[in-house]
């Protein structure tokens, strides 16, 4: 557990840290302020949550010691006691929770990129299948809400383009959460589902393909030239979330980058000015990752790893019949517990990806 040795350093950090914070005009550097307040936060998680591994396993160690005295007592007076039993049962639990715990810091300590802290920012697409593939978009999307609601993070929806029937032809949206680019890259790639379809009327088996995008959600300071000749500013009447409102209004904002035909829109807000502001955020990221892979191209192709949105590019399958199954096809992790995925059960995946990776 040498994350403990770390407890001290950490903790002069946040006192550094803290220390920068309570000078007079801290509050007056605005983004400079919020950033420093973040990493405060950020390192106290983990030493808070480092302790409380520390705490469990002192605790496991007195259960120990109390379940080697029940069974002397037993041994010693041929009785059955519940004592000893109960002593066990406690272990057994703790030490479940104790090892799933140190997996995720361990995993954690592992993401060491510049970006994997930052929040991801998702983009969704329905691929072949019509209005299947797009109920199905609409079922990865839920199920990322899941998992990032179970992690405590925010989501926050850019834009969103219905399908024509059923579910969503795309989606973009940002999940605010420690680690959140750092476990969600995991997922970039394409995803197949096999099932009997809803809106079959002969109840035949169908495939459906969507594709699933992560950059990171990158820091305001930093600074990505853009010169305002390079960008086109489209409006148009929002055709997503939003109430009435939206639809009455050219309030949706699409802006696109000339010189790499780079896009970001963004339709969820009644207002165009916050709309305009949420796809300049979302298009600053996209350069910013586009430069980067650039600088990473001999080492991993991001955006050709995805491939075509069809079959045989999948990076895993979901399958609802005729069994029941989940296969990662990098990986090789696999699960029945088809329900418990689609619910936002996605770590084992992705710590079976970033184990792999690392």
């Amino acid at each position: 557990m040498g994350g403990f040795f770390e407890i001290d350093s950490k903790e002069r950090k946040i006192s550094d840290l803290e220390s920068v914070a309570s000078a007079p005009d801290f509050w007056q550097k605005g983004e400079q302020s919020q950033k420093v307040m973040s990493e405060i936060a950020a390192i106290k998680s983990i030493v808070s949550r480092w302790k409380n591994v520390r705490n469990a396993s002192d605790d496991l160690a007195a259960h120990l010691e109390l379940a080697e005295e029940s069974q002397i007592q037993e041994s010693s007076s041929h009785n059955v006691s519940s004592a000893h039993e109960a002593e066990i049962n406690e272990i057994e639990t703790g030490l479940a929770k104790l090892r799933k715990d140190l997996d995720t810091l361990d995993l954690e300590s592992k993401l060491s990129e510049e970006t994997d802290r930052a929040g991801a920012i998702v983009s969704l697409h329905s691929g072949a299948g019509g209005t299947e593939a797009c109920d199905w978009a609409d079922m990865l999307y839920r199920m990322y809400t899941r998992w990032a609601a179970s992690k405590g993070h925010q989501v926050e929806v850019a834009d969103l383009l219905p399908g024509d029937e059923a579910g969503v032809k795309s989606v973009t949206f940002l999940i605010r959460g420690n680690f959140a680019y750092g476990y969600m890259k995991s997922e970039i790639g394409v995803h197949r589902l096999v099932r009997i379809s809803p809106f079959d009327a002969n109840k035949r088996r169908h495939t459906s393909f969507a594709s699933i995008d992560v950059i990171p959600e990158i820091d305001d300071e930093i600074k990505i030239e853009i010169k305002d000749s390079d960008l086109r500013v489209d409006t148009y009447r929002s055709s997503g979330a939003g109430g009435q409102h939206v639809n009455k209004t050219d309030s949706a904002v699409r802006i696109t980058h000339i010189p790499t035909g780079v896009a970001a829109a963004s339709q969820v807000e009644r207002s165009q000015i916050k709309n305009r502001d949420m796809a300049m955020k979302l298009l600053r990221a996209r350069l910013y990752e586009l430069e980067q892979e650039k600088k990473r191209a001999a080492l991993e192709k991001h955006y050709d790893a995805k491939g075509d949105i069809a079959w045989g590019n999948q990076i895993r399958s979901y399958v609802f019949m005729p069994y029941q199954l989940v296969k990662d096809s990098r990986t090789g992790y696999e699960t029945g517990n088809v329900e418990k995925v689609m619910d936002g059960e996605l770590d084992p995946f992705m710590k079976a990806f970033l184990a792999m990776k690392k």
